[in-house]
């Protein structure tokens, strides 16, 4: 007689639901003889997404959306069956903030980076110094370094600093909440090096793997853009996926330590009890990990990994009360602006099922790799901080209806330069020493929604192949 595989989820954000889901799902379709338990911390799965309606608005506390072009999200969304629910997001001019002016985002550019050459020649955000030295690009050398570089560097190198202040480095950074001067190239966007390295030019490789559309508009309408939603909002995914693993999830438990033992694991929960695991899916942050596995010296490594902390301001007006009302969907700062914030994204021109008629739903963005006491700050003293900021470029008139300030501290992992040798050191060590332990999550392989529901169908796959290796 074939006994179960006891296979132990650790965190229930999207990577341990999506990890947990293709399990189950695995499990009823082949019959697989193991038992599946997602144990999670708090008292809610779904982690950073966060949805709630207050007052006819719909608001997102964490990600708003999810990114079309990674597949892993709506394979997802169609094995689930919930394509009717899905909205797009509705495209429209976005800014960037120099220098203290709100200048159109140039066209012609990917994450920022400078594709095609008359647009470059037609921005506003560098001047014709700047645009000079950015088309030095396409003439230059390879570069002839061969380990990790920062993002920074290797983008300042190629386009210098003016376009990399005022254009590439606001998108990037906010992106990933971090500091473009110390990301790693190699662990972020290889595709950049790839880039240099096969067309001898950023925009060069650019332009052959991205050529430009040549479709005409023929509708007045509003196209829709690139990321998606929900009717309700990101909570759907999670709400499913949660109804989907019912009896599997176990709320309010922590994992204190985790124990090799010679026929598996033993997990000591924070509420006293001892978990037995054959197969273990770490998907808590890598800031847990070491001291879950303290008898592990190598896993510490882990600690090198910095972590940032954010928080986001959601504002709900009447809309009569913006007097410099701005047609597009918000805007992203640079560095040398005299402001705290990063960005804000005018959510009810984004999505149009996030505000009643006549009301207006902003979101800003604060935690700057230099400025992470904000985070700290009361409610009321970022709120502030917030409205001031926007005045500068909005002229609200009045105090908001309400507003929603989410804190994720210590939250965004950061991908260094060398953030690639620490993975593998890890894992090397994991696949020596402890066999059957699975870590994954965004910490290690990308941050994306749709990264980590790779990571989690990737990790119910390693666990299936185990299991079959040896039932």
């Amino acid at each position: 007689m074939t006994t179960n595989k006891k296979v132990v989820i650790v965190g229930g954000g999207i990577t341990g639901l999506s990890a947990a889901y293709y399990l189950h799902k695995e499990k009823q379709q082949q019959e697989i003889p193991m038992d599946i338990t997602l144990v999670e911390a708090t008292d809610r799965v779904g982690g950073r997404i966060h949805t709630v309606k207050r007052d006819g608005f719909t608001i997102e506390k964490g990600p708003d959306s999810l990114l079309s072009r990674k597949p892993a999200a709506m394979e997802l969304v169609e094995s689930l069956d919930i394509q009717s629910k899905v909205v797009r997001n509705t495209t429209g001019q976005s800014y960037i903030l120099v220098k203290n002016k709100l200048h159109k985002m140039p066209k012609g550019a990917y994450m920022g980076v400078p594709k095609e050459i008359k647009p470059l020649l037609n921005s506003k955000v560098i001047t014709a110094r700047g645009k000079l030295r950015a088309l030095m690009d396409i003439v230059m050398p390879k570069s002839k370094v061969t380990e990790d570089q920062s993002l920074g560097s290797f983008m300042r190198r190629r386009f210098g600093d003016e376009l990399v202040d005022n254009q590439i480095d606001p998108l990037l950074s906010g992106i990933h909440s971090g500091d473009i001067d110390q990301m790693s190239l190699q662990a972020i966007y290889p595709i950049f090096e790839r880039m240099e390295r096969e067309y001898g030019s950023v925009m060069k490789g650019l332009q052959q793997i991205m050529p430009a559309s040549k479709k005409k508009k023929t509708s007045k309408q509003p196209s829709v853009g690139m990321f998606f939603s929900f009717e309700d909002g990101l909570q759907t995914l999670v709400d499913v996926l949660r109804n989907h693993l019912n009896g599997i999830i176990q709320y309010n438990r922590a994992v204190d330590h985790i124990e090799k033992k010679e026929d598996g694991y033993h997990l000591l929960l924070n509420n006293g009890e001892v978990l037995f695991a054959d197969i273990i899916i770490m998907t808590a942050p890598h800031t847990k990990v070491p001291e879950m596995l303290s008898k592990h010296e190598p896993m510490k490594q882990l600690n090198n990994i910095p972590a940032t902390s954010t928080a986001n301001v959601v504002l709900a007006f009447d809309a009569k009360q913006i007097k410099r009302d701005l047609d597009g969907t918000g805007f992203l700062v640079t560095r040398n602006s005299d402001y705290r914030i990063t960005a804000c994204t005018w959510t009810h021109r984004k999505w149009a099922n996030t505000a009643p008629d006549g009301k207006a739903l902003f979101r800003c963005y604060v935690g700057k790799p230099d400025d992470q006491d904000i985070v700290k700050l009361t409610d009321e003293e970022i709120t502030a901080i917030v409205l001031k900021d926007l005045n500068k470029v909005m002229k609200i008139k009045g105090n908001p209806l309400f507003h929603e300030v989410t804190r994720f501290e210590n939250a965004r992992p950061q991908y260094h330069v060398g953030h690639l040798d620490i993975v593998h050191e890890v894992r090397s060590y994991v696949e020596n020493n402890l066999p059957g332990f699975i870590l994954t999550g965004s910490s290690y392989d990308g941050t994306g929604i749709p990264d980590c529901i790779e990571h989690g169908k990737n990790s119910a796959q390693q666990v299936l192949n185990r299991i079959n290796n040896t039932v």
